[in-house]
């Protein structure tokens, strides 16, 4: 076998890689390689909760396994550069790292807002840092203008409200998250939300963000004009591959895999970066953007890798993903992918109220949405891949 495998990524996908690759029997040197100052840590409560207590490190600090407590973290380094053939990494430091297998879990980087640029009144959130700058920059009962109604900004805002905070949401789309769950789900999310005191700004973009900091004015191209204490953009993500350029790989959104996540020979993908086909669906390769899909095709990397070094053909990956989402009273859980879905019809329960939804394609089930109804969470994903 080879004699070092080096993890690039420090977060959840990347602590799980290094924890399977022990488990599957790799016994040599493991470097892990994170971009943040901090060791692993939780980033779904980031988004859940501003209270008066400032976010910190304990509060969200994941715990590796006994078996990776010889594993070397290199934290606050950057890969520059991947040489995949030579078997070398360029890092921050200046320093060249060699590797026999790699597994690459680098995740994604906030979009921004070119109107926002330079304003220390405009925030994203991804980390543990991003968290503490929104903490720092709110003051009692401000406004803040949230730019994106996915879920980050749907659970951001939910977050804020429950602090007291006045909260104005800005989206392209006709519906809140209508990009994951639908338009008629992302109506009653709205809904729900505008009970609560959040204000959306429906099919609208912002044409600017002025004035001094700490009052930014956020202009739509409605002519509606926001004034705010701060502004938080949660327009998606993109994801970090430019380290892998120029290996001849495909990096158009994220790094395309095998269906056993394997980039190449020795080189494995997890977590967020990672785009491969999933036949529980089809054999388009999407990339997944949640918690459990980082931690199990982390998991299956690692074995992937394990079984390259080793000579033996590695599996298959067909999972079905599956997410869910708290915004203040409303317990969101997802399964499958519900954007694939041609129909959507309720099968249970009111939109008014605790629902199931039923996404279907070509008369199969590709997507389950619930809005409370938690213990048929198990049942739901279940169904996902059955015929309708």
């Amino acid at each position: 076998m080879a004699s070092r495998l080096v993890v690039v990524g420090g977060g959840l996908a990347g602590l799980r890689a290094a924890e399977t690759l022990r488990a599957a029997g790799w016994a040599g040197e493991i470097r892990i390689v994170g971009a943040e100052a901090h060791l692993p840590y939780d980033r779904p409560p980031l988004s859940k909760t501003f209270s008066t207590t400032e976010p910190s490190y304990s509060t969200v600090a994941l715990r590796g396994r006994a078996s990776i407590a010889d594993v070397r973290w290199d934290l606050g380094v950057h890969v520059r550069r991947a040489d995949l053939a030579g078997r070398t990494l360029e890092t921050s430091t200046g320093s060249r790292l060699g590797f026999d297998g790699l597994v690459v879990a680098t995740g994604l980087t906030p979009r921004r807002l070119s109107v926002t640029a330079g304003r220390s009144d405009c925030h994203v959130l991804r980390s543990l840092d991003d968290a503490v700058r929104i903490h720092r920059s709110l003051t009692p009962r401000c406004r803040v203008v949230i730019v994106g109604a996915g879920f980050v900004g749907c659970e951001v805002a939910a977050a804020l409200r429950d602090a007291g905070h006045v909260v104005d949401v800005v989206d392209v789309e006709s519906e809140p998250m209508r990009r994951a769950v639908g338009p008629t789900v992302g109506r009653a999310i709205r809904r729900r939300h505008e009970q609560r005191g959040v204000a959306f700004h429906r099919r609208a973009r912002v044409v600017a963000v002025e004035g001094p900091s700490g009052r930014p004015l956020v202009r739509l191209d409605s002519g509606a004009e926001l004034r705010a204490a701060v502004v938080i953009e949660a327009i998606g993500s993109t994801a970090n591959t430019e380290w892998l350029s120029g290996n001849g790989l495909d990096l158009t959104d994220g790094v395309l895999a095998t269906s056993s996540l394997a980039v190449t020979d020795g080189v494995v993908a997890a977590g967020d970066v990672a785009r491969f086909p999933n036949s529980v669906f089809d054999d388009v390769p999407r990339r997944y953007e949640h918690w459990q899909m980082a931690a199990m095709s982390a998991k299956h990397a690692g074995r992937t890798l394990v079984d390259q070094l080793s000579g033996r053909t590695p599996a298959e990956f067909a999972a079905v993903p599956w997410f869910w989402s708290v915004q203040g009273d409303v317990r969101l859980q997802a399964y499958g992918l519900p954007s694939l879905g041609a129909a959507a019809d309720v099968v249970d329960g009111r939109l008014e109220e605790d629902v199931a939804v039923r996404f279907t394609r070509d008369g199969r089930v590709v997507g389950m949405v619930l809005i409370g109804f938690s213990h048929l969470g198990p049942t739901c994903r279940d169904l996902v891949g059955m015929a309708a």
